[in-house]
């Protein structure tokens, strides 16, 4: 259910209320963090910032993205979509028109399109498609992808491996094959003006953890990144949105990230503006 608001002359809402209740419920459990990180307050420029993002966005999982995003609307936060043309299974993005008109409207409506890979299925389960290319293998594969997006009218010059792992060659290629931005696991690069905003991705699923203690450490991270005027990222895979708990840590995540002050956005690159300015 989508939170509704209080009524009347300094009423607090509804999700504001349930939000201060979740992380006292949050607080209670034990803090068992998968890698402990120090989180450094960011500069002024760059804090109280959320993006939220989803992968893995297919025929099979499109019913519960869309449902998610529908949550997000609600709250007036816009979704970073990660896209690929293959994944497993035999997947085919250009053979799923439902999903490609689906995507094409939320991208209208203020979304962002983000290429997320290639051919998943041609990788190895526990390796990142982009984590060990070399530059030349890295160039065909991108190539292949953008031929892909481009013939669907979802060309986006926005990049973010799978895995958010990507090797030095994979920094080379995408520049050359005019993609503009870079956002993996430690930051969100800028390839046009060589500038780094340092943000560490929380996530659910492909590459993370998806078990009950994992999600609470995303949701307290989330919120300290928050108090502190960091960036906040948090992603997830969509299969992972069809189960309670992953699902209502990511909106447990949001509200409490939203509570802090933090301004919504999405992964975008413009000429005019700094990559955490862009949007």
């Amino acid at each position: 259910m989508v939170p509704a608001s209080g009524h009347g002359p300094g009423a607090e809402p509804t999700c504001a209320r349930s939000a201060l209740v979740r992380v006292q419920i949050y607080a209670c459990c034990p803090r068992v963090l998968h890698r402990p990180e120090t989180w450094n307050r960011q500069t002024a420029s760059v804090s109280g910032k959320l993006l939220v993002s989803v992968s893995g966005i297919g025929e099979s999982t499109l019913a519960d993205v869309d449902a998610f995003c529908a949550e997000m609307d609600a709250r007036s936060v816009p979704v970073s979509l990660l896209v690929a043309p293959r994944m497993r299974d035999d997947y085919r993005l250009d053979r799923d028109p439902r999903t490609v008109d689906w995507l094409t409207g939320r991208r209208a409506a203020g979304d962002a399109l983000v290429l997320h890979g290639y051919d998943e299925a041609a990788t190895k389960r526990r390796r990142g498609e982009f984590a060990m290319l070399r530059a030349h293998e890295a160039n065909l594969r991108l190539m292949a992808a953008d031929r892909v997006l481009e013939h669907l009218g979802l060309r986006t010059r926005l990049f973010a491996a799978p895995g958010w792992l990507v090797s030095p060659g994979v920094r080379t290629a995408l520049p050359a094959n005019g993609f503009r931005l870079l956002a993996d696991l430690h930051g969100i690069t800028d390839l046009v003006r060589l500038t780094t905003v340092r943000a560490r991705v929380l996530g659910i699923g492909e590459g993370f953890l998806a078990e009950p203690w994992w999600c609470r450490m995303v949701v307290m991270s989330a919120e300290r990144i928050a108090r502190r005027g960091g960036v906040v990222r948090i992603a997830v895979a969509a299969r992972h949105l069809r189960k309670s708990g992953p699902l209502q840590a990511m909106l447990d995540a949001v509200d409490l990230a939203m509570l802090q002050g933090c301004t919504p956005m999405v992964y975008r690159w413009r000429a005019d503006a700094a990559v955490l300015d862009a949007a």
